[in-house]
């Protein structure tokens, strides 16, 4: 090969990386967010060092929906991301007393939970601030959510993406 062979297959070589990586950056930062589930706070749907996929674009075109599972920043350090279950939407009440949890008076109705909810000791009555949710983990009695966090509710621009995936280990929708 001449030297200039050589470094037109370089060049040709370097615009295909350089592309690649573009459409990588793109779908990374526009389409779609990874992430690994820390803790066993969303166990039966989603397990401890589970990795799932959200879609970014998910609420561009639609609210989020009470039983959405979402990927956010955590309301009391933004550096962290955390994943939750929706549970109350803007302007309901959320009520939770004898195991069970209740919006605007009526019993939800939670086949993703596999136990009663215990009560925190704490406030048990929430009403949901318009542009927030009331975050909760499938996993009650063993999650860090809304029940006691600082900033008890979630803004919607603080929502990353709506999960719909978890890929290792093995391959699950997420509902």
């Amino acid at each position: 090969m001449t030297g200039k062979k050589i470094l037109k297959e370089v060049k040709d070589w370097a615009i295909v990386i350089g592309v690649a990586v573009l459409i990588s950056l793109f779908i990374n930062f526009f389409v779609i967010v990874n992430a690994t589930v820390p803790s066993s706070s969303m166990e039966r749907t989603i397990m401890t060092n589970d990795r799932v996929i959200g879609l970014r674009f998910s609420y561009y075109f639609e609210e989020p929906d009470r039983g959405d599972i979402v990927i956010f920043h955590f309301p009391d350090n933004e550096d962290i991301l955390y994943i939750k279950r929706i549970i109350g939407l803007p302007g309901e009440k959320v009520e939770i007393k004898d195991g069970e949890v209740y919006i605007d008076g009526v019993a939800l109705e939670e086949p993703y939970i596999a136990e009663k909810t215990r009560e925190c000791g704490t406030k048990e009555i929430y009403e949901v601030p318009e542009g927030h949710y009331f975050m909760m983990g499938d996993n009650r009695n063993n999650s860090s959510d809304s029940r006691y966090w600082n900033n008890t509710y979630l803004a919607k621009d603080k929502i990353i993406g709506k999960a719909v995936l978890r890929y290792w280990p093995g391959i699950k929708l997420l509902k």
